[in-house]
Order: C-alpha cells, then sequence, then structure tokens
C-alpha cells in the first residue's frame, strides 16, 4: 500500500476489503474491546489475514462467543482470550502478565464507554475518561517493553468526531466529578483524550521506530457502547439503516494496521479510511504534553513503572 491506498478505500469500504491481500502471519495483536462490534470486526479482518490477535475484554463467555464467531469464517484463526477490565489497574496488570506473546506489534486501543449515569472506576476515577483514556493510557504503559522490541510497532487510538466536542480539555474538571457530570461532556473528553495521547506518543517513541494514530470510526456505528445510555441506544437503532456496518467502522482502524510506509499516519487522525484534520484542541502539542504529564503523574501514583527511557 501506498498513498494509492487513501484513494482506494472510503466510508464505504468494509474491513476485508482493506486487508484483502495482506499477509499478517507472525504479527501480534491485541484489540481491546473484541468481543462485538467494531472491535470484533476488527479483530475478525486481522486474524483472517493471518494475524495472532489477542481478544480483550471483561467477560469470558463473550469473549469465547466472539472466537467462535470468527473462527466460524475462519477456522485457521489464531486467536487467544484475554480477561482484561480497563476500570480496574488489578485487572490491566494481570491482562498483560497473561499476554504472553514474546512482543506486541500492534495494539488497537478500541474499548470504549458512553453512559448517562455517574460511575467511577476501580481507582475511583469517572468510568468514561477513567476506561477510555487513563485504563488504555496503563495497558500502553505496561505493554511498551514490548511494543518498543516489534520491528515496527503501532498504536492506534478509536477515538470519534465526538472529540471536537468539548473544544476546550478543561483540566479544571478533568476528570469530571459527581456533581459535574454530563455523559456527552464525558465522552468527549475521553475522545478527545485519545487524539492528543496518540500524538504524545508519536512525539515520545516515534524515534524508536513506533507509530501511533488516532480516527473516528463512523457515526452510531452498530456496536454496544451505548449500553449504559439508553437515549444513544435508541438512536443507534433508528440511525442504523443509514449508518455503517461494523465491518464498515472497522474498516479505518485496519487500514491504520496495515497501511504502509506506517510513517504516512504517524500522530495523523482517520476518518473515513483517511487521514483529516483534527480539532484544534486536539492538536495542540502544548495541551498533549500537559495531558501526558499529567497521566503520568496519576499512573506513577498508581505504582506503575516508569514508562521506558526515550530513545
Amino acid at each position: 500500500m501506498g498513498e494509492a491506498a487513501f484513494a482506494r478505500f472510503d466510508a464505504k469500504s468494509t474491513a476485508e476489503a482493506v486487508v484483502e491481500g495482506e499477509d499478517l502471519r507472525g504479527l501480534e495483536v491485541l484489540v481491546t474491546g473484541a468481543n462485538a462490534g467494531i472491535g470484533l470486526a476488527t479483530a475478525e479482518a486481522l486474524a483472517g489475514a493471518g494475524a495472532r490477535v489477542w481478544l480483550a475484554g471483561r467477560r469470558p463467555e463473550a469473549l469465547a462467543a466472539a472466537a467462535d464467531q470468527i473462527r466460524s469464517r475462519h477456522p485457521e484463526a489464531l486467536l487467544e482470550c484475554l480477561i482484561l477490565d480497563l476500570a480496574s489497574l488489578a485487572s490491566i496488570r494481570a491482562g498483560v502478565e497473561a499476554f504472553t506473546a514474546p512482543r506486541c506489534d500492534l495494539l488497537v486501543a478500541n474499548a470504549g464507554l458512553v453512559t448517562s449515569r455517574f460511575e467511577t472506576t476501580a481507582e475511583g476515577l469517572e468510568s468514561t475518561v477513567g476506561i477510555c483514556h487513563f485504563g488504555h493510557a496503563a495497558l500502553l504503559r505496561l505493554l511498551m517493553p514490548k511494543l518498543l522490541i516489534a520491528p515496527s510497532p503501532r498504536v492506534i487510538m478509536v477515538s470519534s468526531e465526538s472529540h471536537r466536542t468539548p473544544a476546550r480539555l478543561a483540566f479544571d474538571r478533568f476528570p469530571l466529578k459527581a456533581s459535574q457530570f454530563k455523559g456527552l461532556v464525558a465522552y468527549g473528553q475521553a475522545k478527545l483524550c485519545n487524539v492528543l495521547f496518540a500524538k504524545a506518543l508519536q512525539r515520545r517513541y516515534g524515534g524508536a521506530g513506533l507509530m501511533a494514530c488516532a480516527l473516528h470510526p463512523g457515526a452510531l456505528v452498530t456496536t454496544s457502547i451505548g449500553r449504559d445510555a439508553p437515549l444513544l441506544r435508541w438512536l443507534v437503532r433508528l440511525a442504523q439503516p443509514f449508518t455503517k456496518s461494523p465491518s464498515q467502522g472497522a474498516a479505518t482502524t485496519v487500514l491504520a494496521a496495515v497501511h504502509r510506509p506506517a510513517s504516512d499516519l504517524a500522530g495523523a487522525y482517520l476518518s473515513h479510511c483517511r487521514p483529516v484534520a483534527c480539532s484544534k484542541e486536539a492538536g495542540s502539542l502544548e495541551v498533549a504534553d500537559r495531558l501526558w504529564a499529567l497521566t503520568d503523574e496519576w499512573l506513577t501514583a498508581q505504582g506503575l513503572d516508569p514508562w521506558p527511557p526515550l530513545p
């Protein structure tokens, strides 16, 4: 693939079309939220192309069902189920210990949450930001040694066009407290963090060969992300005939996983299978650095080992 790939694919492309002809044998891939929706479609496309895919999620029975579905279409698929709850650092640590692959070639930070109720993670963070940002940041920090020994590691953050609202990441209201909570504001904060963190990661580890990017999979793609937000569930059902299928929603993720050269996508924000402009706030190096420092401080306070030294 080269620049022509951005002309070959569009909003209607499927993950299967993007990965057609790719040979991913030998790659170790971890996909969070892989038991349903976009995560499952991503995992299936990458496993179908030969990668060993680690399906990460909270519920063993859901992961087993997802693995069975993939194998029904790709009997030779190499799959592993990894119990991982991004709302719990203890679970994240246990999941990384159970990730026995010799390296990690690709981390797809796909799991997400939007809810109409104020809830917290095991460590007391507002759950939307706690899972989408801090949970993935903890997972990434623990996995970095295995990412950095891969020949060409990639980190893909599944964000959203919702990163544009709120227009600014107000650090005095981040994460939101119970008295401040609005579900869509929390979701916008979380998705903005995904874009900012990908850019911060690229700046710090791009010199070590890592490629990090963020993307918008599509609006109201059929998925379980709104399971705790009744209004969003209703909107998804209503809009389903006019929106992307899970495979179409996964197409941009899969393109970010296989596009060559990876440098085309370094620090980029993608939508509909091509790089596009993110919001002004998401593109701010100052905001990205502030988020990185805040996140680093929190992870360190939780007892995680430091980030690997910069190259």
